[in-house]
């Protein structure tokens, strides 16, 4: 922009130069000449003018770093917002987002506890600390995107590794998101100093072989379950029958006992002469065709 603004500036000063010299009706050759030089000139020294114009864009913060000087100037950094004016030959100007970007970085191996190893293709958003972004510069000297591929990507990808190695490979796919929480605490505890670490997913995948070995271990315990509940169940109509059996044997005792108990009461309340009462009552009047007891003759019914 600022070179653009030379060029409007020297063409103007000669269109004024020409103009002036136009109005006593001539323009003699070496004026005409002056007025070229002017343009070329112009022309010359805006390319040649180390100034530009850049502007800090909203939610970035713009580091103006002075390159002359002791240690290239390094840790003369001014913080700049809005329309910042920069000599080239001189400073620099970079800008660092402060709102959540997102990064996928490609696969990598890890090694886990036990010694398999897994792939993974880790995912997360990070944000920088503004207060710190001058001493974040001071110390890695580079600029944002190269910063996510070399400082932050070896410290995320080193993190998942060190923790990986705690864990058991059955355990990281059995309690994936307390895994990636740890992941997610330790990556802070590191990167701290200039970032905030979130929404880590690691997109771990296991080795096919162990991916096999995993479905067997999760088959084998979902059919221990089975066979558990199937248990539980035959206990349970175990107990079911036992309380029936129980009950229809407590029910004919105590039916048995009522029989018991109504003879007892019937044989208590018949006495001799009600039973010979009962007898008389159920003759039928005939004598029976043979016929003996003690101290009497016996008694025939002869033909007639």
């Amino acid at each position: 922009m600022i070179t653009i603004a030379f060029i409007v500036f020297t063409v103007i000063l000669a269109i004024l130069y020409i103009r002036r010299h136009l109005q006593t009706g001539k323009l003699p050759g070496s004026k005409l000449f002056v007025a070229i030089l002017i343009v070329v000139i112009g022309f010359v020294v805006a390319a040649a003018q180390p100034f530009i114009l850049e502007r800090v864009d909203a939610g970035h913060v713009g580091i103006k770093v002075n390159l002359t000087g002791d240690n290239r100037g390094i840790s003369k950094f001014e913080y700049k917002t809005g329309w910042v004016i920069i000599n080239t030959w001189v400073s620099k100007l970079y800008e660092f987002p402060t709102f959540q970007q997102h990064i996928d970085y490609p696969e990598q191996s890890v090694i886990t506890k036990g010694g398999f190893s897994a792939v993974i293709k880790p995912s997360f958003n990070y944000s920088l600390k503004p207060g710190d972004i001058g001493d974040m510069f001071s110390n890695l000297r580079l600029d944002v995107k190269q910063i996510e591929q070399q400082w932050l990507q070896t410290a995320i990808v080193g993190t998942v590794n060190d923790v990986a190695n705690k864990w058991a490979v059955d355990d990281i796919f059995n309690e994936r998101e307390r895994f990636e929480s740890d992941i997610v605490a330790e990556a802070n505890r590191r990167v701290s100093k200039w970032f905030v670490i979130s929404q880590l997913r690691t997109n771990i995948v296991p080795p096919a072989a162990l991916q096999q070995s995993i479905e067997a271990k999760t088959q084998a315990i979902q059919e221990v379950q089975v066979a558990e509940n199937q248990a539980k169940v035959a206990i349970a109509e175990g107990e079911r029958k036992i309380a029936k059996a129980r009950a229809d044997s407590a029910a004919k005792v105590i039916e048995a006992a009522g029989e018991a108990e109504s003879i007892r009461r019937k044989q208590l309340t018949l006495s001799a002469l009600y039973i010979e009462y009962i007898k008389a009552e159920k003759w039928d009047g005939k004598l029976p065709t043979v016929q003996s007891g003690t101290g009497s003759g016996m008694i025939f019914q002869l033909p007639k």
